[in-house]
């Protein structure tokens, strides 16, 4: 697939535009599913993944064909997520009773296609209930974590994304799991 990205990147410098749709074609479900797990929100997740995909189109020109182009499309889409994260600050909360009603929280508003199963819905809420306080972690922490567990990218790639040291990858991981690991204690 390499080979693949590579060439299309060669045809964009050289100035084909239609290019660079194939390469949106083949990241841009994973770009979004590392957005989507970083920020929580699905426009939020369409938007990054998408001003990602804009700035690499831009900045394609210093993109170093000898490295992995998946490495750098996700580091600054990491990075995009992670000053997203540091500028707002958090809307609303699920356990939050609506106002109006009478006990109903925001777990009320939460569409469902379809009936599921007791034990889906355990598995659901044990899925969400993991994403809010993955969402709670410090930056530092998150970022690593969501890379490691939720998008099982290798210590190497996640250093490369992040651009921090191999060991520094490492050590936030282990906090990150052991923060992550006090506060799933409640359950």
């Amino acid at each position: 697939m390499d080979a693949l990205v590579n060439k299309r990147i060669k045809q964009v410098l050289k100035g084909d535009q239609n290019a660079f749709s194939d390469i949106v074609s083949l990241y841009q479900h994973k770009l979004y599913q590392i957005c989507y797990r970083m920020l929580g929100n699905k426009q939020e997740a369409e938007d990054i993944a998408q001003e990602a995909f804009v700035r690499a189109y831009i900045n394609l020109h210093s993109f170093d064909q000898k490295r992995k182009f998946s490495t750098w499309l996700y580091r600054i889409a990491t990075n995009l997520c992670i000053d997203r994260i540091r500028k707002k600050k958090p809307d609303y909360y699920l356990d939050a009773e609506v106002a109006g009603t009478d006990g109903l929280d925001m777990y009320s508003h939460i569409a469902a296609d379809e009936q599921l199963p007791e034990e889906a819905v355990e598995q659901m809420e044990l899925q969400d209930r993991i994403q809010y306080e993955i969402s709670r972690l410090p930056d530092k922490y998150r970022s690593v974590i969501v890379l490691k567990y939720i998008e099982e990218l290798s210590l190497q790639e996640i250093s490369e994304i992040l651009d921090m040291p191999l060991g520094t990858v490492k050590t936030r991981i282990h906090r990150g799991r052991e923060a992550l690991r006090k506060q799933l204690n409640n359950l």
